[in-house]
């Protein structure tokens, strides 16, 4: 999966005098979703927005978010720091924000695809629980 940015400051504004002047790419990135999840649907190619490297006025992210819902799934994860990942009230469109142990945001990221790569497993796990299972059945001779 490729991640997409704008070029120039993010999170939010550079300067405070940015800050009082709306960025304008709120629609934007609303049509460069809807390009995404068409792009998907063809062919299969997922495709991330890197929220943090988006110059956004204040209330634009919060207006972004918004207008993208909450659909029907959500996973809470606990790693180094928390991470949320929300299906939006779009299938395939995805709000995957990662915080550090401060709980202050260090990522935010549109995905779209059929989910999210931090929830899929990885081999090495699938390995370790299969091994994990066999013990306890051979231990409680479930077998």
């Amino acid at each position: 999966m490729t991640i997409h940015t704008t070029p120039g400051a993010g999170p939010g504004c550079s300067s405070a005098s940015q800050c009082n002047v709306p960025t304008g790419n709120v629609a934007p990135l609303l049509h460069e979703i809807r390009h995404a999840l068409e792009r998907w649907l063809d062919s299969g190619e997922e495709y991330a927005i890197d929220l943090r490297g988006i110059p956004m006025a204040p209330g634009e992210e919060d207006q972004l978010i918004e207008t993208l819902g909450e659909g029907e799934a959500r996973a809470d994860l606990s790693l180094t720091g928390a991470t949320e990942v929300v299906e939006t009230r779009f299938p395939a469109v995805w709000l995957v924000t990662h915080y550090n142990v401060d709980d202050t945001i260090i990522g935010r990221f549109i995905e779209v695809c059929e989910i999210p790569a931090i929830l899929k497993s990885q081999t090495e796990d699938a390995q370790y629980g299969l091994e994990h299972l066999e013990s306890l059945l051979s231990e409680n001779n479930l077998q």
